[in-house]
């Protein structure tokens, strides 16, 4: 397993990169709205990054190993859809919850980041789900430090999330990115403290804990993408890509129209110490 650690001049390509791809979910939110369709959302974002930001969409013709291209510009997970889902005709509902998932290519860097979005009113089953799964997130990227290990994310995301009565989906994890949409090292979602791979600055990957509300098991539907729930049960899913630096973390995929920071995180999170 080789893992690319970035240069000061690298991160600052990602920094752009991956503004940008939180900048199209800031653009895209309030086109989120009962009637609107998936294709519909798919178009508005793709020529905003092609033509306002002047990215290229990552996913779209995106083949790697076993798959065939993926044929749109962004994913559209609703519901019970895990993650993967591709755009189509079919309107989103009130009450439907919704994750959109982008990844732009700016001057050779790639910059990845999703959120969850509630269609009109959600239930309170899914806005919590939503919610638990954001910050599990977070308590992953809490972890992040010089000296601790990617079971150290993991463990910290697994333990939260069950201990809200959630499952964590197994078979999909985040990763390394930069020059690369998927790169070393694979970043999973549970997992034990102290364990794998040691964390250095310079590291740049991916945290996107992809949470059920019922089991953990999943299926592939006949598209060969879109991945759902086998008990049909609600998913959730928020990404964020961060750096290791000197002295713990940085969060690339942050925006002005970006949710919240939970109150249990400490202010690190604009720390940029690599020299």
């Amino acid at each position: 397993m080789t893992i690319t650690l970035k240069t000061a001049q690298d991160i600052e390509g990602m920094r752009v990169a991956c503004r940008l791809a939180s900048e199209v979910l800031d653009f895209i939110e309030p086109f989120i709205k009962p009637g609107i369709t998936t294709n519909e959302i798919d178009k508005l974002c793709h020529d905003y990054m092609v033509d306002v930001q002047g990215c290229i969409p990552a996913p779209l013709n995106y083949a790697p190993g076993g798959y065939k291209p993926y044929p749109k510009s962004i994913c559209t997970s609703i519901n019970h859809q895990v993650c993967h889902g591709i755009p189509n005709d079919k309107p989103l509902k009130k009450g439907d919850s919704v994750n959109i998932d982008i990844t732009t290519i700016k001057d050779g860097w790639h910059g990845d980041t999703s959120r969850m979005f509630h269609v009109g009113e959600a239930s309170i089953a899914a806005k919590r789900l939503a919610k638990v799964t954001y910050e599990a997130m977070w308590k992953g990227i809490e972890q992040v430090k010089p000296g601790a290990h990617l079971g150290d994310i993991g463990h910290a995301i697994q333990k939260f999330a069950e201990g809200h009565g959630f499952s964590v989906v197994r078979e999909f994890c985040g990763h390394g990115i930069g020059r690369g949409f998927h790169e070393e090292p694979q970043v999973l979602h549970y997992g034990k403290p102290g364990t794998l791979v040691e964390l250095v600055p310079g590291m740049v990957f991916t945290i996107e804990p992809m949470i059920n509300a019922g089991k953990r098991d999943i299926k592939e539907m006949g598209d060969g993408w879109t991945i759902v729930t086998k008990d049909h049960s609600l998913s959730a899913q928020w990404e964020h890509t961060v750096v290791v630096t000197e002295t713990g973390y940085e969060v690339l995929t942050l925006s002005a129209g970006s949710p919240a920071i939970p109150t249990f995180i400490q202010p690190v999170i604009t720390d940029q110490a690599i020299a």
